[in-house]
């Protein structure tokens, strides 16, 4: 098997059957497999995609008996399969025709690249930014954290907002809608920490993958497309609670023998305050 593409779903039967179909519709030409990981959903998607895609060979589908997280399912897929290569791809995402295999050509012609993403647009057409990004540290989360104005500071780096998005370039990060890795660099570095619930895996993951000498690359020559939630919307307590907590463990994990126990102590406090503050105004936003 070249590919193992691995999308989770939790509740998404239209989003996830989208999906699956724009890859099925692409021109990927290799040996490839889509697993499709239920989160535990209870709400009948599973059964409504297993039956809609009942004679599509290339499909299978795991089942959770637990709503795990997305670091959980993936691995799950992971563990249940062998190819040359993963994607890790969101179910609320379209993939263009040619991107997949552009970017599979991409990642097999550079042995010293670990893992690939593309150019992920939001609906409206604009970059999402968390597609090319910097590893958080103390000074460009203050500055993301607490909406400073950085006018171009060199340290305010976060975004990457200075590079072309239709160039190619090494990173730090990409964002877990869609990451390319070599099977070997996943053998070498370890599945993704379960620790993650939902946000901060795939920085994590980066994180391992750079670590272990491997390049990150970001390729803005292809595209998908990413259909996120409407941020007016009023969120889940759980989804900020879990945002928030994705800060603690990343830091916890990979800063805290760096750094002071002074300035450890100052960005715990930090991120317990700004906690309160998203959930107290969360509180009062209206849902549409």
């Amino acid at each position: 098997m070249d590919l193992s593409i691995i999308i989770v779903n939790y509740r998404t039967f239209e989003l996830t059957r989208n999906t699956i179909e724009s890859v099925l519709n692409s021109s990927l030409s290799c040996d490839y497999e889509i697993i499709v990981v239920d989160n535990a959903s209870g709400d009948g998607s599973l059964e409504k995609l297993e039956d809609f895609f009942a004679d599509e060979s290339s499909v299978r589908f795991i089942q959770s008996s637990i709503n795990g997280g997305f670091a959980y399912a993936n691995n799950l897929a992971i563990r249940d399969s062998n190819p040359g290569y993963y994607l890790l791809l969101n179910s609320d995402t379209i993939v263009e025709d040619n991107t997949l295999t552009e970017a599979l050509n991409y990642i097999q012609s550079h042995d010293d690249v670990g893992a690939l993403g593309v150019r992920v647009c939001l609906e409206d057409g604009k970059l999402d930014k968390a597609c090319r990004r910097s590893f958080p540290n103390p000074t460009n989360s203050f500055y993301r954290l607490f909406h400073i104005p950085s006018h171009n500071n060199s340290n305010d780096d976060y975004n990457l907002d200075n590079l072309d998005d239709s160039g190619i370039y090494e990173i730090d990060c990409l964002t877990g809608a869609f990451i390319l890795m070599r099977s070997k660099v996943m053998d070498e570095i370890g599945l993704l920490d379960e620790t993650f619930f939902m946000y901060g895996e795939d920085i994590d993951l980066c994180y391992r993958i750079k670590k272990a000498g491997y390049k990150i690359v970001y390729y803005g020559k292809v595209k998908i497309t990413h259909l996120k939630g409407a941020s007016s919307k009023k969120q889940k307590n759980k989804l900020i609670y879990e945002f928030y907590r994705a800060m603690y463990i990343f830091y916890h994990k990979h800063y805290r023998d760096r750094y002071s126990p002074l300035l450890n102590g100052l960005v715990y406090i930090g991120i317990a305050l700004l906690l309160i503050v998203h959930l107290v105004l969360n509180l009062f936003k209206k849902s549409n």
